[in-house]
């Protein structure tokens, strides 16, 4: 069958633009000649931002992308761009801080409208076909009779976005209060708004934020604060039985909708799952609790099953919708659950995981959720708990085989280099909790994909890989995510190039990306044309940390393994000129809150050297030493370890600013010495 429309949009790679390509709209990608045409014609710009999993995006593109009416509208007025905000989050960020400065609030599909030149003026998210050409009608007569109103809104909207989003950070401030009185006092700031009952923050909807629970967890390391641990235990507890993870096939979906974690929003991204393993691996190495392992090892089993392409590497998203229905693959009637299991099995399940004919989602159908550990549940009904466990992985077998003959949600298949930096780090982080070697040869395969697809020898790094080929350069978070990244290689490895390699990124970042005034870096290399003119700054977490973050952490560590004090100074100097921000809104600096405890506390330099090294290293790993930076192996081929290699011998130095206790022979020993610090 032949579409009878196609526009530009056909020779993209990235599957969301893909989508919109056979709609009547006239879509351009965003290029120059997009640009030139809307300034050649004086038309009006619309940008329309989203990606592959959003549910909203595709309504959108159904009703209102999709009708000829619309489309008719749009192309006579507009100039017309389409964005995957994946490939592109510089101009997500620029035009989504106009839609909040607009609405007081943003979301996708993100519609923005601009002038010729780029500058925008106003935006609105999702609307209804009758309600996006009432809108369009208006700014095309308001364009018609009064241009200069648009043009004064677009220049006071360019104003708010330069202060909030590109102005450069003050330099260094010189805080008298001590940096540990600062850090200590970041928990009084946001204690109040944690939801100690139900985990995450006081509202819905709610997203998991990895970043500000894996803070706690390092602030509970330094300061033995057991609220800290219980708003941490809290969180991941009831996230792992609530309907944000998914009960049957495991992987968590983006956000829940309530405020019990409850009823998610369906699509499933490989940031939040990489980022989620490596915080349960954290936290299980702090606690050791059962439920965080099965977390693990599940939600690894959906990234390797659904997200992974046969070289290794990862895809971006599945899809919240299927059959045109959101959440349609992942819900449950009653009766299907009563046709598949026995009547015992059956009554069991549906007690477990609330299951009613009423359902608690549309049409009579189920979330599945849990709100007991499996121990209560059995007490409760009178079984061995081996039994019930056995029972409920029979039955959750029988529902994922179901499930898996229904039409699954679309994958978005494109690789993006942060994405998988991170989820390298979190095959790394489970290595490192449990030693096996499995998780560290696929972190490898990432690394081998991105080396060989997305990795160019003259112009740094390429951001995305769809189609078989690389699309747009690398954004500062894909050069702070894969150093971060190799840092851990290094540490698990001991192997010297994992080093060189961040070092490599590092300096690229420092060529093309530096703001001299800050020392921060902009989000975009000097290379790049920027949108409207505005080269963005990124400095608060969202759900992904800030890039600015993970470069000065990549910076501090950097610095001591290669006693390059330039490096750490870098670091500190854009420590200092964000510690008020940090204080101000912590939740949203968790990133820079974990430097700071860095900073405060200090960092232990692990040397250990001799032909034992990487199994001790390997064993001491075992335990949640985030203060601890690990280096060594068989050769003095770093500052640190010169003089320490004893032929025949294996030792571990403990050493905090390059000076060393005395050497030990053994893990226990070793952290003896930490602990007694």
């Amino acid at each position: 069958m032949t579409s009878a429309h196609t526009n530009a949009l056909i020779h993209a790679t990235s599957p969301y633009l893909l989508l919109h390509a056979h709609n009547p709209v006239n879509w351009y990608p965003w290029c120059d000649e997009a640009l030139q045409k809307a300034q050649q014609e004086n038309k009006l710009l619309i940008i329309s931002i989203g990606y592959a999993a959003c549910h909203w995006c595709h309504v959108m593109e159904k009703e209102v992308f999709s009708d000829e009416e619309a489309a008719a509208f749009m192309n006579a007025h507009f100039v017309s761009i389409k964005v995957d905000r994946e490939e592109r989050p510089d101009l997500d960020q620029l035009y989504m801080q106009a839609c909040v400065l607009i609405n007081g609030h943003g979301g996708w599909p993100l519609n923005a409208f601009a002038l010729p030149d780029g500058r925008p003026f106003y935006a609105v998210t999702y609307l209804p076909k009758r309600q996006w050409l009432h809108v369009l009608q208006q700014i095309i007569n308001l364009y018609e009779q009064q241009p200069e109103q648009w043009r004064q809104q677009a220049q006071q909207l360019s104003e708010g976005i330069r202060q909030s989003l590109v102005i450069p950070l003050q330099p260094e401030q010189k805080h008298q209060k001590p940096l540990r009185d600062v850090y200590i006092s970041l928990f009084e700031n946001i204690q109040s708004s944690i939801d100690l009952t139900r985990g995450g923050f006081n509202r819905a909807p709610k997203f998991p934020m990895p970043a500000v629970w894996e803070w706690l967890l390092q602030y509970y390391y330094f300061t033995h604060r057991e609220e800290a641990l219980q708003a941490v235990n809290t969180t991941l507890h009831h996230m792992a039985l609530g309907g944000i993870y998914d009960q049957i096939g495991g992987g968590f979906c983006r956000y829940a909708t309530d405020s019990q974690w409850r009823i998610p929003h369906f699509e499933k991204m490989l940031y939040d799952n990489a980022q989620l393993i490596s915080l349960y691996a954290h936290a299980w190495q702090l606690t050791r609790q059962h439920l965080y392992a099965e977390i693990i090892r599940q939600s690894i089993a959906f990234v390797e099953r659904e997200l992974t392409n046969p070289q290794g590497a990862c895809y971006a998203s599945i899809d919240a919708d299927s059959e045109g229905e959101e959440g349609k693959f992942y819900v449950w009637t009653e009766q299907e659950i009563r046709d598949l299991l026995d009547d015992t099995t059956a009554s069991l399940i549906l007690d477990y995981y609330h299951v009613n004919r009423h359902g608690n989602w549309e049409a009579g159908k189920n979330v599945l959720y849990v709100t007991e550990d499996d121990a209560s549940f059995a007490t409760q009904h009178q079984l061995d708990l081996q039994e019930w466990q056995m029972l409920l992985q029979q039955a959750r077998e029988k529902l994922f085989a179901y499930r898996t003959q229904h039409t699954r949600p679309a994958t978005d298949t494109k690789i993006l280099t942060s994405w998988n930096a991170l989820m390298i780090k979190a095959y790394i982080d489970t290595y490192r909790a449990w030693g096996e070697k499995a998780y560290l040869d696929k972190a490898f395969d990432i690394i081998r994909f991105i080396e060989k697809y997305m990795q160019d020898p003259d112009q740094g790094l390429w951001r995305n890989f769809a189609q078989g080929k690389p699309g747009v350069p690398a954004m500062l978070d894909d050069y702070a995510f894969l150093a971060e990244a190799y840092l851990e290689c290094y540490q698990v490895t001991f192997d010297i190039r994992w080093l060189q390699r961040a070092r490599a990124l590092v300096q690229f970042a420092r060529d093309h990306f530096l703001d001299a005034s800050s020392k921060c870096f902009f989000y975009t290399a000097d290379t790049f044309t920027p949108a409207s003119g505005f080269r963005i700054m990124e400095t608060e977490d969202q759900v992904i940390p800030s890039s600015n973050a993970a470069m000065a952490h990549v910076l501090y560590r950097l610095g001591i393994y290669m006693d390059e004090p330039a490096f750490t100074d870098q670091a500190m100097q854009m420590l200092h000129a964000m510690l008020s921000q940090i204080q101000a809104t912590p939740a949203y600096m968790a990133k820079w809150a974990q430097l700071l405890g860095l900073a405060s506390y200090g960092l232990y330099e692990i040397a250990i050297l001799g032909d034992e090294a990487q199994a001790m290293a390997a064993e001491m790993q075992q335990h949640f030493l985030p203060d601890c930076l690990f280096m060594g192996g068989a050769e003095e081929n770093l500052p640190l370890l010169q003089h320490k290699l004893i032929p025949g011998k294996t030792r571990i130095y403990v050493c905090k600013n390059q000076v060393c206790q005395a050497p030990v022979t053994s893990v226990d020993e070793a952290l003896a010495q930490i602990t007694s610090a």
